[in-house]
């Protein structure tokens, strides 16, 4: 039999310790909708808003190349990140 790093109970069925529990949770919360909550969708629009800002400036005072696509893809991912803060409530 492998051995694991989990207990068993008296069934022999394994049983994940809490820290393991948690971190499952955090997943399932991090890949389930989450609902605005009040307040949140003004976070969220002072984001875009200020990232549409970010990019236009970027356009404006950049070149048309790989690095100017990159950094528009950076912002793009700034904002999703800063969004899934909101909607987590910082769960991660």
């Amino acid at each position: 039999m492998a051995m694991v790093d989990e207990p068993m109970d008296f069934t022999g069925v394994i049983q994940p310790s809490e820290e393991r529990v948690s971190k499952y949770m955090d997943i399932e919360t991090m890949f389930t909708y989450q609902r605005p909550k009040e307040g949140q969708p003004a976070k969220y629009e002072a984001i875009r808003e200020k990232a549409k800002e970010l990019v236009i400036t970027i356009i404006e005072n950049s070149p048309k190349c790989a690095d100017q696509t990159a950094s528009i893809r950076k912002v793009r991912e700034a904002v999703m990140t800063a969004n899934a803060a909101i909607a987590l409530d910082g769960l991660v």
